[in-house]
């Protein structure tokens, strides 16, 4: 069972929060909701998401002075922040979104497709890149171990690689059709950016893979960092 993303939606309206979730709903994914800047950083605290919809105008904390402080946390501060703003006060104010750490700065009303659009492309990346995690985890306790299968596992090494192979050869698969898809469709640059280091961490976990096929004299690959 594949586990669902969580998006954390951050607005002091209840009505601009219920908005949100009508409009996200159709991704099938976990909606948090944070009515504060304070709420939204207590709730990155315990739990991971793929994207943050951020209100600008909040009282006491403001999304910009929220995002500082994602990004100042090393926990977070590789989460993507769209921001979402009532008042355009032209480039100025765009910039400020761009320079305290989003990947968008939308005005409202927005079109609700080209958000849930925008979205699902960050929550695809985040999937692929939990599957990334778990393709590594996988091949460092191979690694560790010797070359032995782990503890309740009945594969001998030969299988266990295979399988990996197999996984890993099916993330890359996916990888590279979301990166055309990008392409084709334009995307945001940021979002094009992280599919591209999302697909060189799959080469470099593709290589210590092969380095532990039988024949290669190499049992110490290096990993590449999954983050």
């Amino acid at each position: 069972m594949v586990q669902k993303a969580k998006i954390l939606l951050v607005d002091d309206r209840p009505e601009n929060l219920l908005a949100l979730e009508a409009i996200l709903s159709a991704l099938d994914q976990t909606l948090v909701r944070a009515s504060s800047g304070e709420e939204a950083l207590k709730a990155l605290l315990t739990d991971d998401f793929a994207v943050i919809l951020l209100d600008v105008q909040m009282p006491g904390m403001d999304g910009f002075e929220t995002a500082a402080h994602i990004k100042r946390r090393e926990r977070t501060r590789d989460i993507p922040i769209i921001f979402l703003t009532a008042i355009n006060h032209g480039p100025h104010h765009t910039f400020r979104g761009y320079a305290a750490g989003a990947v968008d700065y939308i005005s409202k009303p927005f079109d609700p497709w080209v958000l849930r659009a925008k979205v699902s492309v960050f929550v695809e990346l985040y999937m692929k890149n939990c599957q990334l995690r778990e393709q590594a985890a996988l091949l460092r306790l191979q690694l560790e171990g010797g070359g032995k299968a782990t503890v309740g596992d009945t594969k001998e090494p030969a299988g266990l690689l295979a399988e990996l192979s197999a996984r890993l050869a099916a993330v890359e698969e996916q990888a590279e059709a979301l990166s055309k898809q990008l392409d084709d469709d334009s995307a945001d640059a940021a979002a094009v950016a992280t599919a591209a280091h999302l697909e060189r961490k799959l080469t470099g976990l593709r290589r210590a893979l092969d380095a532990l096929e039988p024949g290669t004299g190499s049992g110490a690959a290096s990993l590449p960092s999954p983050n």
